[in-house]
């Protein structure tokens, strides 16, 4: 495996959900506290910043163009051309003190995203499906925060992850009617290791799981619960990680500066940067809204 790279030292508050977007070739990722969509084009080295009015958790590409971001208050289609946003849902209308943290598209082009207390109150949140019709559906409700999700590669299994139980889970999926069911522990992190937040999957069906506060990405089997690898990150808090590239053989990696005092910055200045590094496997392709 090659050195890791720091790709762009954005200093981001709270870097998350990295997208590879395949038609553009461009990362999409975000700054959660920020209220920021970046967009990083690899042939001409620029991150264009696009500045939002609420938090926003995760960020998709949608087939008819433009991107889909589960927002603070719900789902939203942004324009990338004119840099409108067009409400799609608000799911959590009652819940002020909530907003969308991770998200991704299955292969059948629905949204899936989760909420969470600003104060990440003890089951406060919940794991939304959104359909490609604009209909929102509740797939797993008393989450804390809601994290990584992916699906393996024969598309049977969802993996989820709610942050504070340092576990992954695995549930039955059926991707005809998008429901989940049989939920039974995969991995859980050890004491010391952080808690797991974002994750991605590989051809091969591995879990990268990027670990908070546990400065790495950590490659598992789900099948054995096992730790096969990891890669070791100059920043503590790993928000997330997606494969990209033209061959999906690069891993990107974003990380957080939220949380840290000025001491703890000195000694790991690029916390809030986004990382690349080729892990030697590759990755599955982005799935987009397909509404």
């Amino acid at each position: 495996m090659e050195q890791v790279q720091l790709l762009i030292d954005a200093k981001a508050a709270l870097g998350e959900g990295p997208c590879w977007d395949p038609v553009s070739g461009r990362l999409y990722w975000v700054d959660i506290l920020g209220k920021r969509l970046h967009i990083y084009d690899p042939r001409s080295q620029t991150d264009r910043v696009i500045q939002l009015d609420q938090e926003v958790g995760a960020v998709v590409p949608r087939a008819q163009g433009g991107v889909v971001l589960a927002l603070r208050r719900g789902f939203y289609a942004l324009n990338l051309d004119n840099e409108s946003l067009e409400a799609i849902a608000e799911p959590e209308p009652d819940k002020p003190n909530n907003r969308f943290n991770d998200g991704k598209c299955d292969a059948k082009g629905r949204f899936w995203a989760g909420t969470m207390d600003m104060q990440e109150k003890p089951g406060a949140g919940k794991l939304y499906r959104l359909d490609p019709d604009g209909t929102v559906h509740t797939m797993i409700d008393g989450v804390t925060t809601s994290n990584g999700l992916v699906w393996s590669p024969d598309r049977q299994t969802m993996y989820y992850i709610d942050s504070p139980t340092k576990q992954v889970v695995a549930y039955d999926y059926n991707e005809e009617s998008g429901q989940i069911f049989g939920k039974r522990t995969v991995v859980t992190l050890s004491e010391g290791e952080g808690v797991p937040d974002g994750m991605t999957i590989d051809e091969e069906g591995m879990l990268w799981v990027a670990q908070w506060d546990g400065h790495k990405v950590s490659r598992w089997d789900p099948a054995t619960g096992e730790r096969l690898s990891y890669i070791e990150l100059p920043a503590a808090r790993v928000s997330s990680c997606t494969f990209g590239g033209d061959q999906w053989d690069e891993l990107y990696i974003t990380t957080a500066r939220v949380g840290h005092d000025e001491a703890f910055l000195q000694r790991y200045p690029y916390a809030g940067g986004v990382f690349r590094v080729k892990p030697g496997v590759r990755g599955l392709p982005t799935q987009s809204y397909g509404g």
